[in-house]
Parts: C-alpha cells; structure tokens; sequence
C-alpha cells in the first residue's frame, strides 16, 4: 500500500508556462510533515469575546435601539426629574475625588462640575488645600455660592457654613456669659484683633485690662468676654476687662491655683494665673533664704501658688509658695512635694486663718453680752447660756456692793 507521501507527490501539478519556465533541477526526496493545530483556554476566549463583540458592532450599526425600553427624549427627562437643587445658597453632599493647588473638585452626583476653591476651604488663612483636611475620598456638605456662567461650574464652599455654626456658638457663650479664650493675631491704633471659634472679633484697648501695646500682645491668649455678637453686621466686640474683673472675682485668700511663671526679678517672680499677674516675692518662695530665684524657678515653668492678698482695684495679687511648704526649705529641695501636698497645706493655711478671725471676733464680743455669744475656756465661741448670764450679772452686782 503506498504511503500518504508517495500519493501527494504523485498528483499531477500544473504545468509552468513557457516565460517562467526553468531547467528542471535533479530531483530530491521530499517530506511532508502533518499535524493539528489545538487553540488554548485563552485564545479560545479572546476568539469567541471577538465574535460577541463583532454582534453586539452590527447590532448597533443596523438597530441601535433593538431593547431598549425608553427613547434618547425618555432619558433626558429622567436626568432632569432626578437632578439636584443647584440654587445659590443651597446645601449639597459631595466627595472630594481631585485636588490642586487652588483648590479641590466634588463629585456632587449631577451633571454639573463642581469646584471648593481654596478661600473658601476653611476659616482659617491656609497656603495648601491639604491644610484644611481635604484630601480625596473626603465626603462633606457644602454650599453652593456662584455658578461660572462659562462653562457652569459651580462653587462651592466649606468657609459658609463654618461661619454660621461659629456665629451661632458665640451667640451662644455671650448667653451664658462664660469667660473664653482669643488669640491676638493683630492690632491697629484703636486696640487688637482675636481670634475666637475662627472669627475675628475686636478688642478695644478701652477693655484690655493691661498696659501692653498691639505688638506687645500679639501672639499671646487673652481671657475674653463677649460685649456684641451681631452676625448681619459681622460685628464682634470683646472685653479683656470683664474677663479679668470676673476672674479676680474668683481670688479668694488662701486659695491655690495654678500658674506659669513669666519673667524673673531680682525681687521675685511674676506668674500667669489664668490671666492675671501675680507676684511671687523672693521671699515667700520658701521659709529657707533664696539668694538667686533662677536657681528656684525660671520662665515657662508651671507650678502651685497661694493667694495672700488681692487688690482689686490697683490689679494686684500677692502669692506665696512659702506657704505651701510641708517643712521649711522644701521648695528649694523638693518642689514637687510641696505641689503635691499644696492643697492639703492650703487648707491647714485657712483653718488657721478662720481661727485667728474667731478669736479675734470674740475678743470683741467678750464684754458684750448683748450680743448673746461669748468665748468658752477652751477658746471656742459660741451661744451665751443663761447660767453664764446670770454669772456675769451677779458677779457685777457683787463688784457694785463692795465698791
């Protein structure tokens, strides 16, 4: 039986023509080499995704709208119904999905671009979007103040809606007529500008209760109260003076705060407490002689003081950690002990106070019996009994007889 090649190199070819005929060559065995080319997983994928989407090209070529339940006019007018509010002043949940250097784009779910633009990211005076916390996937409400007539793009603001909620919370606080606390961040002939809950508000030099000028007081925190919260007119008019006025209030003899010490002197030390200055005399810092009071405290420390005196009208307070000391020295030796056991040394401190003024009370009522109070043996004052009285009474008629 002859083989597969012997029958294909058998048939007949057709003959070459006479232009393109060549001398026959010597005649060589010949080879044919037969097999099955098999596709794999993948290219029989790709082959049969390349014949759906050959369909799917001559479906929309020759019948776009074969399917489809509704008309180009039917989806305009959902787009419509379903669209959001877009008026100025509205509020609109968006995300923040790209930022840039003037500001961040929202993704507000309408066919409308929307735009945070820098200014408006914040209260706060920001160089980078990034300072504000924006950054991209940040979900936020914001409200929309212009619309750019060229291509519609509408902006928004973050800074709006912060303000109302500020204006709200100082309303707020000026009700209730708490003390709060504003940074100075600038100043002009007429006083200094605070900040407070992200407004600026105006402290006249009239109600700062200090000497200092507009450059000596910027950076620093002032105790505030509020005088007029008047939102329409954006006016915001603080009182340093009423703050301090209420805070001395407070001063009581003997009490112990806390303060920060400000600057040094060769005779004490003057210490912040909420506020207020007061001085700590080189010698009510400790029972044992100080000779130099850097080598006790210095500025920025915090430490535990007593009140001894306030004077209110000449804005004066004295302290005292001399007072505060569990034994003599301790607060050259062992300052932290004496911080420790300040309360429990401030209260042996007013007992004896309280002491001192009864019996000075009863020195005075001691030959008042009208008063119905006397001093017993013990030194303790309290109500005149009538056998007492009586006592008195006989023992002056009998002081009478014998004259």
């Amino acid at each position: 039986m002859a083989t597969l090649a012997q029958h294909v190199a058998g048939l007949a070819r057709p003959p070459l023509s006479g232009a393109s005929r060549r001398p026959a060559s010597p005649k060589r065995p010949s080879a044919l080499v037969c097999g099955t080319y098999v596709f794999t997983k993948d290219e029989r994928e790709r082959e049969r995704m390349r014949q759906l989407f050959d369909e799917a090209s001559e479906r929309c070529r020759t019948a776009p709208m074969e399917g489809v339940a509704f008309s180009p006019e039917d989806l305009e007018s959902a787009v419509e119904s379903t669209d959001i509010d877009t008026d100025i002043g509205s509020l609109i949940k968006g995300t923040i999905f790209m930022t840039t250097s003037n500001g961040a784009y929202v993704d507000i779910q309408s066919k409308s671009t929307a735009f945070l633009p820098l200014e408006e990211a914040c209260l706060l005076d920001i160089n980078h979007i990034e300072e504000a916390g924006i950054r991209s996937g940040l979900v936020e409400e914001f409200m929309i103040i212009d619309e750019k007539p060229g291509d519609e793009t509408l902006i928004l603001s973050l800074q709006a809606i912060q303000q109302d909620l500020a204006w709200e919370r100082c309303r707020q606080l000026q009700a209730e007529d708490v003390i709060v606390t504003g940074k100075v961040i600038g100043g002009n002939k007429g006083g200094v500008v605070a900040l407070l809950e992200g407004l600026k508000g105006f402290v006249p030099f009239s109600q700062v209760s200090s000497k200092s000028t507009a450059e000596e007081l910027i950076g620093k925190e002032l105790p505030l109260k509020f005088v007029e919260v008047d939102e329409e007119q954006g006016r915001l008019v603080l009182s340093n003076r009423k703050a301090m006025a209420d805070s001395q209030a407070q001063l009581g003899i003997g009490s112990v705060v806390l303060g920060t010490v400000e600057s040094l002197k060769p005779y004490g030390a003057f210490i912040d407490i909420g506020g207020i200055n007061g001085l700590l005399h080189v010698s009510q810092i400790s029972h044992d002689r100080v000779a130099d009071i850097s080598t006790v405290l210095q500025p920025g420390d915090t430490l535990k003081v007593m009140v001894l005196s306030h004077d209110r009208e000449r804005g004066r307070v004295s302290l005292s950690t001399k007072k505060l000391e569990p034994t003599p020295g301790d607060m050259i030796r062992n300052p932290k002990l004496v911080f420790e056991k300040a309360d429990e040394m401030a209260q042996i401190f007013r007992q004896r106070i309280a002491q001192a003024e009864a019996m000075a009370r009863a020195d005075m009522l001691r030959f008042q019996p009208e008063s119905g109070l006397t001093l017993s043996s013990e030194g303790i004052l309290g109500p005149l009994s009538s056998d007492t009285l009586s006592g008195e009474l006989n023992s002056g008629e009998g002081q009478t007889t014998d004259e």
